[in-house]
């Protein structure tokens, strides 16, 4: 069936028919909603909302939900799966109609019975015991977006092999399959259930119990200016933190759910712009902190006071100073396991590795996705050792403190960013000022993470010959730092460039090239997995900022030609 039979299969669909037929006469936009379908993949599947088999409506989301209970009902796992969604458009839609899909196949279902966390999902998949979980969201993208995350019996996002088999089901299921029941029926035969208010008590109880110094918050008398970005941070956020003896001052016009995100256009905590809001309000309510969660507040970003301004800091930046403080707070405390580990994913600053060998702590660098640290959690666990893992970070403002979930968790690392702010602040320091002694301990580490937006039809094949060109056209330098070894993941093998020498990566096969600069840094290039771009990761390393920052703007303009 080509796209235009596609698109005129959908326009005898009732409910989409007024909506497709307005598009009759545009043929880009109809083989842009018909000319493919959505891809399902370990992260679920993600796409503009809308009418058509390359969107994500009630019936995509529906067939997605289909495959994954027919995957459900053909293991051994148990047959239960746990939902939540975000604020966007039609997250609660689209949660009800994949609590409908699971209990047409006799799966129980637990739902939230409103906005919930994407780690407050991972959490509730192991405490109710469940197969698999499902989180409606689109994580930080615009409000045109939203998505379907899919979780394992472990919490952590769904792997290669079950998606696989998931895709394949998904392939022989067809779109317009009629509910055999609604959801409201489903719901008085118990099939599908409401999520206990003590699920939500029990997830905030494991929260403040990773807190390092739970006393310390009240003693500095706290201060924070906090945005959850129109998303579902703003009742655990703020539960938490008020458990803490924290006083929050919240972004009024982001307090409220708002799929639009009319303050924030993207409401990505990466983006400086993510917090001009929280700069306003912080304007005339003097803080120690800003804090903001993005929509599904599995990521947060800070910014703090720098004299008449405010100051964002990276991923990285926060990432290193968690992990700092972690292991500076329980190397003092005498706990920490002799052979403990923390996690940071291949992208994220080299600067972590320093401070865990500076702690006499292991660091494991893992592939991109918190899947792969959770990966790292689960295996620690199988062995009875899971307290060995003391904290988990990704550069895209994601962090993990504990094993009660396998996501990564704004709601904690909110906790620990308090916490650290109110240590600093009884030293009479800022976090600014620590960040200065972590960069004079270590030496001056510049990261900067480049997307090059891919468009058209051929996309994907840009970023396939992007990646080819590089790997046959290895640089010999990159802003004039010498390239000293290569890693390419893809085919597991680095590369000594001075030896001629090679050894195996041991790590899952990937689309991602590394290249080191011996001592002054590295770029990682590798194709983005939910969106048509190819990201560029830069560390430039160097005694002082300027010579950093100046190696940096070489580094950039040299890959950007």
């Amino acid at each position: 069936m080509d796209y235009l039979e596609r698109y005129a299969q959908w326009c005898n669909i009732e409910d989409v028919k007024e909506e497709l037929l307005s598009i009759k006469n545009d043929s880009e936009e109809i083989k842009s909603r018909f000319g493919a379908e959505l891809e399902f993949g370990t992260a679920g599947m993600r796409g503009i909302m809308g009418a058509g088999s390359n969107r994500l409506n009630r019936y995509t989301v529906r067939r997605a939900a289909q495959g994954m209970a027919a995957w459900l009902s053909s293991t051994d796992l148990p047959q239960k799966a746990a939902i939540g969604y975000d604020s966007r458009h039609n997250s609660q839609l689209f949660a009800e109609v994949c609590a409908v899909a699971f209990a047409e196949k006799g799966i129980k279902v637990y739902l939230y019975d409103r906005l919930a966390p994407t780690p407050m999902l991972s959490y509730a998949v192991r405490a109710l015991g469940c197969g698999c979980g499902i989180v409606i969201s689109a994580s930080h993208n615009a409000g045109a977006y939203n998505g379907v995350k899919c979780y394992g019996p472990d919490g952590c996002q769904m792997t290669d092999e079950p998606a696989a088999i998931v895709t394949k089901e998904i392939s022989q299921i067809p779109y317009f399959i009629p509910e055999s029941k609604s959801f409201a029926a489903f719901m008085q035969t118990g099939t599908i259930a409401y999520i206990d208010q003590c699920v939500w008590e029990e997830y905030y109880k494991q929260v403040l119990s990773e807190a390092v110094q739970p006393d310390i918050i009240k003693k500095a008398d706290l201060n924070i200016v906090y945005t959850p970005l129109c998303g579902t941070g703003n009742e655990p956020v703020r539960e938490v933190l008020g458990r803490l003896g924290t006083k929050i001052t919240v972004v009024s016009c982001q307090e409220q759910p708002d799929g639009d995100f009319k303050t924030c256009e993207y409401p990505n905590p990466e983006t400086d712009a993510a917090l001009l809001e929280s700069y306003k309000v912080a304007d005339s309510n003097p803080c120690d902190v800003i804090l903001g969660t993005d929509p599904d507040c599995d990521r947060v970003a800070i910014a703090v006071p720098n004299g008449n301004g405010y100051q964002k800091l990276s991923g990285n930046e926060l990432g290193c100073l968690l992990m700092d403080y972690i292991l500076r707070q329980r190397t003092q405390q005498h706990n920490i396991p002799d052979d403990a580990i923390v996690v940071r994913s291949i992208v994220s600053s080299p600067l972590a590795d320093r401070i865990a060998e500076h702690y006499g702590v292991t660091m494991r660098a893992v592939l991109t996705g918190f899947k792969y640290i959770g990966g790292e959690i689960l295996a620690l666990e199988e062995q009875g050792k899971e307290d060995r893992f003391i904290f988990g970070f990704e550069e895209s403002c994601g962090y993990l403190k504990g094993t009660y979930a396998r996501d990564k968790d704004a709601v904690i690392a909110s906790v620990l960013i308090c916490e650290l702010a109110a240590a600093l602040k009884l030293e009479g320091k800022t976090i600014l000022d620590a960040l200065q002694e972590i960069y004079d301990r270590f030496g001056q580490y510049l990261a900067y993470v480049q997307s090059v937006e891919l468009t058209g039809s051929d996309a994907m094949e840009k970023a396939a010959k992007m990646m080819a060109d590089l790997r046959r056209d290895v640089p010999l330098t990159i802003g004039g730092a010498k390239v000293t070894a290569v890693r390419d993941y893809k085919i597991s093998v680095a590369t000594n460039l001075e030896t001629g020498e090679s050894s195996t990566i041991e790590l899952p096969k990937s689309n991602v090239l590394e290249f080191l600069l011996g001592n002054s840094g590295s770029v990682i290039v590798r194709p983005s997995g939910t969106e048509p771009k190819v990201k560029f990761y830069y560390t430039a390393v160097a005694e002082s900022k300027e010579e950093a920052s100046q190696l940096l703007d070489r580094m950039i303009k040299q890959m950007s030609v």
